[in-house]
């Protein structure tokens, strides 16, 4: 891990998925943040897998700040166990606080939310914006459709090849950690 990486941002569903393979990968995810000596910045949210991942991260010891619109609090319910909670007006400001906040992005799977955050912290760093690491754990195959989709972007001309080189896809939160840590090459 880099001596500058201090605080992990992770975008997840505020659902619990189909399947409890995604929950068991976000308290992994929650548990192995924390065990690294990373802080966890994430939605705010005690509901689904950010409740999860949030819970995972408070139980393993680790420090967890969350980000929330006012207008959500009675939505995805604040979660109570966390480090230090920031209510903000808007969705745009909770994407720019999480950014300020966040040294790389993790994605797990997610809806429609998720990947409005995880195709923006792209396009941000496709602009030249930010130079951090951003993972996708690929739960249950969960995020191989949305890479054939950047593979057709490419393929049709809307964005160069080296778009390939701003995220990495991984199988398991303990690969995400691997890149974060440098022990495992990035790689979409």
């Amino acid at each position: 891990m880099t001596n500058d990486l201090r605080s992990v941002c992770i975008f997840c569903a505020a659902s619990p998925g189909a399947d409890p393979a995604y929950a068991e990968a976000a308290a992994e995810m929650g548990r192995l943040i924390a065990e690294a000596g990373l802080r966890l910045v994430y939605g705010g949210g005690s509901v689904g897998l950010m409740g999860v991942v949030a819970r995972a991260a408070r139980a393993a010891g680790g420090e967890v700040i969350g980000v929330i619109p006012g207008f959500l609090r009675y939505a995805e319910i604040p979660e109570d166990e966390v480090t230090k909670m920031h209510f903000v007006d808007s969705m745009h400001e909770r994407k720019q606080m999480m950014f300020d906040l966040s040294d790389a992005f993790v994605s797990l799977p997610g809806g429609v939310g998720t990947m409005d955050e995880t195709i923006e912290i792209m396009t941000w760093a496709q602009l030249g914006r930010h130079a951090k690491p951003i993972v996708l754990v690929d739960t249950l195959g969960y995020w191989s459709a949305f890479e054939a989709m950047l593979k057709k972007v490419v393929a049709e001309g809307f964005a160069k090849p080296s778009l390939a080189n701003l995220y990495s896809v991984v199988s398991d939160p303990a690969a995400a950690i691997g890149i974060l840590r440098g022990e495992q090459a990035p790689a979409a």
